[in-house]
């Protein structure tokens, strides 16, 4: 019996964990580095004390962000693990529950008890706990947690963003730094936002 080819198809969901970073962290960079360019500047320092101030803060931003990320995500990752070791055990201590229980989750998104039946029983020979991992605890290779990755996006994705109203502090005239920072980051936050829903796939 031959296998009917898979039509080729284009799906976004594996960007989500490093996408979701990304975004925050560029997001964050520059709001986050032009508030203190624009704090310094209307304190009244000069412009090459407000883009020191803002190089720091994209130093200890972008730390911070990595940082940050890699914590939530691991233990989102921790989680995850957990799960999977503890309905490893319950495969081994009760496999017939088990099956009982992967076919109820297919009735119960519209397959015929018989063929739930059957369902379960070969994914589950093929392999039971990547089938109870997707089915029963919604956990999947495309979607799992990815610190290091997460970590890596969003503190690039801050610089990069921090690095915007610093060009812009860095060539605004003097006297009109604060306007020039200002409007430029509204732009900023309107394009990322616009690039994010591209990549994302919408419209």
């Amino acid at each position: 019996m031959k296998v009917a080819r898979r039509h080729a198809e284009r799906h976004r969901t594996d960007r989500i964990g490093w996408m979701r970073a990304a975004v925050l962290g560029a997001n964050d960079g520059i709001v986050s580095t032009a508030s203190l360019v624009l704090g310094v500047a209307a304190a009244g320092a000069a412009q090459g004390e407000a883009l020191v101030a803002g190089v720091a803060g994209l130093v200890a931003g972008a730390m911070s962000m990595a940082a940050g990320e890699y914590v939530s995500v691991q233990s989102q990752a921790d989680t995850e693990q957990a799960d999977l070791s503890r309905e490893r055990a319950e495969l081994e201590m009760h496999p017939v529950a088990e099956h009982r229980e992967l076919a109820a989750i297919y009735v119960g998104r519209g397959v015929e008890p018989g063929l739930a039946q059957q369902v379960a029983e070969q994914l589950m020979a093929h392999d039971a706990l990547g089938a109870h991992a997707r089915d029963e605890l919604g956990i999947s290779a495309e979607l799992s947690a990815r610190p290091v990755q997460a970590a890596l996006s969003s503190a690039a994705s801050f610089a990069v963003g921090a690095a915007l109203p610093l060009a812009v502090a860095a060539v605004a005239p003097a006297q009109a730094l604060i306007p020039w920072v200002s409007g430029t980051s509204l732009a900023f936050l309107a394009v990322l936002g616009g690039v994010a829903a591209r990549v994302g796939g919408a419209a």
